[in-house]
């Protein structure tokens, strides 16, 4: 085998058992995942640790333990490296005062482009944003300054995109433009490394999936395979009702519901291993027979981590 063959079967980003703590609070937990060229989905709940995780990726923080290998080389410190790798992160925070195009220009200089202005040109037309990059960016909508820094990002041409919920704030029309960028980039080879907390976001233009929970990879696979891997296990659930009796009769015939115990007047505990059906299935049950329900709650960390992506669709 080649020197180059070796090179192009190994994974542009390599992790290898990250981990990160800050004080007592421990961020990520002895992760190990790899990402290739093409789209990425990093998927999970808000504080799941996507976000510390994209900034062990992108150099801009100091593991605890373990390493990131991007592009062959090790991340941390590697200003060369970083010429070759474009960050969005989740902070929106812009100067007002400048002008869209002032905003990508002052990107630009970081990597004295050869051409800067012919890139700041590509890089605006590409998000399309063009007939407005000479307005502030104060009197832009949230969805335009997500795609003006979009565009700052990609000014250099990188090889790697790591963004974090780079979605944030766009409209529909918006999100399918920034699909078929996102396409057209990964199909320009590109690595694309997208972070959410919805999975309906990323299933659409990620080919593979990276799933988190509380600071661990939870699953890795296609869309499918995500789900086949959330509904492995059952996960408990306790309804707090006026009528625990009926309404575990009900529950009980349905699909989605392993078992119901009664566990006291007013409180039933159900065993399910379909989130989504089972969520769906409460509320509709509970207006059929009347039943007031006070409290849906999951009794498993990880159900809660589930609920708040699939359920908030």
């Amino acid at each position: 085998m080649s020197a180059l063959e070796t090179i192009s079967t190994q994974p542009v980003i390599d992790v290898r058992g990250l981990s990160k703590w800050f004080g007592n609070v421990v961020a990520l937990n002895d992760v190990t995942l790899s990402v290739n060229p093409g789209v990425t989905g990093l998927l999970g709940p808000n504080g799941a640790g996507k976000t510390t995780l994209l900034n062990l990726m992108s150099g801009l923080s100091k593991p605890s333990d373990g390493e990131v290998i991007v592009l062959g080389e090790p991340v941390r410190d590697n200003y060369e490296l970083y010429r070759r790798i474009g960050v969005l992160t989740a902070n929106e925070a812009v100067y007002p005062f400048y002008t869209g195009r002032q905003f990508v220009e002052f990107a630009a200089k970081f990597y004295d482009l050869p051409s800067p202005a012919d890139a700041v040109d590509l890089a605006i037309q590409r998000v399309g944003l063009s007939d407005v990059q000479h307005r502030n960016l104060g009197a832009y909508s949230r969805g335009m300054r997500q795609r003006m820094r979009l565009a700052s990002t990609l000014v250099h041409d990188p090889q790697v995109l790591i963004m974090d919920e780079p979605l944030s704030g766009t409209d529909p029309q918006q999100r399918v433009e920034f699909q078929d960028l996102i396409q057209q980039l990964a199909e320009e080879g590109k690595t694309i490394l997208i972070s959410s907390h919805i999975l309906e976001e990323v299933e659409v233009i990620a080919e593979r999936i990276l799933l988190m929970m509380s600071g661990k990879l939870a699953a890795a696979g296609n869309y499918r395979a995500i789900r086949a891997k959330l509904d492995e296990r059952a996960y408990q659930v306790r309804i707090v009702t006026d009528a625990p009796r009926l309404m575990a009769a009900a529950l009980v015939k349905t699909d989605a519901v392993e078992s119901v115990s009664i566990e006291s007047d007013d409180e039933i505990v159900v065993l399910s291993r379909n989130v989504t059906a089972f969520m769906k299935s409460v509320p509709k049950l509970a207006q059929e027979q009347q039943i007031r329900l006070t409290r849906v709650e999951p009794l498993d960390d990880s159900l809660e981590s589930i609920f708040s992506y699939i359920v908030e669709r």
